[in-house]
């Protein structure tokens, strides 16, 4: 009888025990899981961190590229426009030399005893031409004075002549220098060359 109660008793110890067992094995199985959920959210965190981190990195690599462009433009559009400016300066000083060139506009008339030459000289004053010359060319000079500023107007269309100007004219023949005469009215300059005359030479016939 008392075997079987020792009996009884030890397999509710060993019960007992096997319970208690269980439970630590429970609780150990909670503790790994929970360890486990831990590491999860850890790992978790350090992806979003590195995926955070990979984007700012992106959004930083993609304004540094943006900047990069947008200075590479700016640079590429004031070397054009500094380019078009030179154009349009190196344009209008051509022009003005091309013009310069060509006025003021001459007749030139030849006649049996002198060669006349009439010039327009138009807003010119009497005492800003000046007339040179040899037996077989003349140079006229006038200045032509501004009467605005390019700094204070803009032009819209520019076709007067300023400033100096010079004419340079070869004579179809030779004239007598000291002879010259010039006048200025009307803003046209009449310059009058009379013919150096050659020399007459008698003949004697055999």
């Amino acid at each position: 009888m008392v075997d079987k109660e020792e009996a009884k008793e030890k397999i509710e110890d060993i019960k007992q025990t096997a319970t208690l067992k269980k439970e630590e094995a429970k609780e150990k199985a909670e503790d790994i899981k929970q360890t486990a959920t831990l590491k999860k959210e850890e790992a978790k965190e350090k992806a979003e961190d590195i995926k955070q981190s990979a984007a700012e990195k992106k959004e930083e690599m993609e304004e540094g590229v943006e900047k990069t462009r947008t200075q590479a433009e700016k640079m590429l559009n004031d070397i054009v426009s500094t380019i078009r400016s030179r154009q349009e300066d190196f344009s209008k000083a051509i022009t003005d030399y091309t013009t310069a060139l060509e006025k003021p506009l001459a007749d030139i008339i030849d006649t049996d005893k002198e060669i006349i030459i009439k010039t327009d000289l138009p807003g010119v004053k009497k005492g800003d031409v000046e007339v040179n010359l040899t037996e077989d060319s003349v140079e006229i000079m006038a200045k032509f004075e501004e009467e605005y500023s390019e700094e204070d107007v803009d032009y819209i269309r520019r076709e007067r002549n300023y400033g100096q100007t010079r004419k340079f004219i070869a004579l179809p023949s030779k004239v007598k220098v000291k002879d010259v005469t010039a006048k200025f009215e009307n803003s046209i300059l009449t310059i009058n060359l009379p013919k150096v005359e050659g020399e007459k030479f008698k003949v004697d016939i055999k």
